[in-house]
């Protein structure tokens, strides 16, 4: 359903976008997470044909989106990241606005429809200027998919809401997804393990990584991290634990506490202790630290490994 194939964007000569393919299938949901400039706006931008790639080539439902850009617009609804609605506009009128702009049959209806499910019927003669943030976004998204089309690009759809805006943001959400193709551009990872089949993670406009979230934490899984806590660590214990057989890497926490990744394969605690206590480093603490898709995503776009 959508298909990017060797995708590139630059802006000058600076690179936004650099060689990234993937494929979604059709009713597939799949996450898009990277932080601030990472280059997941710049991905939707081009694939609703509102920015043009300097190379490589998409698809969505087999049209490219450079040679047939109408009929990819015709299947596909965009949520912005800061998705600019007429204020002036109440949000009768503004549906209704879109209704002739995609030239809908049975306009009223559908428009009475979309209103209902996105719970803003009491909203009809409210200008959009005074709606409150949550309401704002469940109008964004209620015109992404007035005219029920078959893909959804979500650019950060979840940004700004309140935790209580959220609870009620989040059902519509998961609604509004079933049955269709979607590209959720996001920040948050409650978002991609909440929502997504597979998740892209995009760093300095590359994908570091593809997989689903649960695969994501098992890739975690194949190491072990420990904890190490010492009461009085010599100026060369970082040294001293990079020696150690299995040992992977060591991140000082502080001057006496480690962060270690050993093998699973190996019985590293062990051999940490006795190192330890024979060296005289007063043992406070040893204990294995639990992994998440966080870890990973912060260790893909972060330097933090030596």
């Amino acid at each position: 359903m959508i298909d990017v194939q060797n995708l590139s964007k630059y802006f000058g000569d600076t690179p936004a976008l650099q060689e990234i393919s993937f494929n979604i299938q059709p009713g597939e949901v799949v996450g898009v997470l990277g932080p601030a400039g990472a280059g997941k706006t710049t991905l939707l931008r081009i694939l609703t044909t509102y920015l043009p790639p300097s190379r490589g080539t998409a698809r969505i439902a087999g049209f490219d989106i450079c040679t047939h850009s109408l009929e990819v617009r015709r299947r596909i609804g965009y949520l912005p990241a800061d998705a600019a609605l007429d204020p002036a506009m109440t949000v009768g009128e503004y549906l209704a606005f879109m209704a002739a702009l995609r030239r809908l049959p049975n306009r009223r209806q559908r428009v009475a429809e979309i209103l209902a499910q996105f719970e803003l019927g009491r909203h009809t003669q409210t200008r959009i200027a005074g709606l409150s943030a949550g309401d704002h976004r469940r109008l964004a998204l209620a015109q992404a998919v007035l005219h029920s089309p078959e893909v959804l690009l979500l650019d950060e759809p979840t940004a700004g809401l309140s935790p209580t805006q959220l609870t009620g943001f989040h059902s519509l959400l998961a609604q509004t997804l079933q049955g269709r193709t979607v590209l959720l551009s996001t920040a948050n990872l409650s978002d991609v393990e909440r929502f997504c089949r597979r998740v892209l993670i995009l760093h300095k406009g590359q994908i570091m990584a593809e997989d689903t979230p649960a695969g994501l934490n098992a890739r975690l899984q194949g190491e072990e991290r420990i904890r190490l806590h010492t009461l009085n660590a010599p100026a060369n214990a970082l040294e001293v634990l990079q020696s150690l057989p299995d040992v992977q890497w060591v991140y000082p926490v502080s001057p006496n506490i480690f962060d270690i990744e050993c093998t699973t394969d190996t019985a590293c605690r062990p051999v940490l202790a006795q190192l330890v206590v024979e060296q005289g480093w007063g043992l406070l603490e040893l204990r294995p630290l639990e992994s998440s898709l966080e870890e990973f995503f912060i260790e893909l776009t972060t330097a933090q490994r030596p």
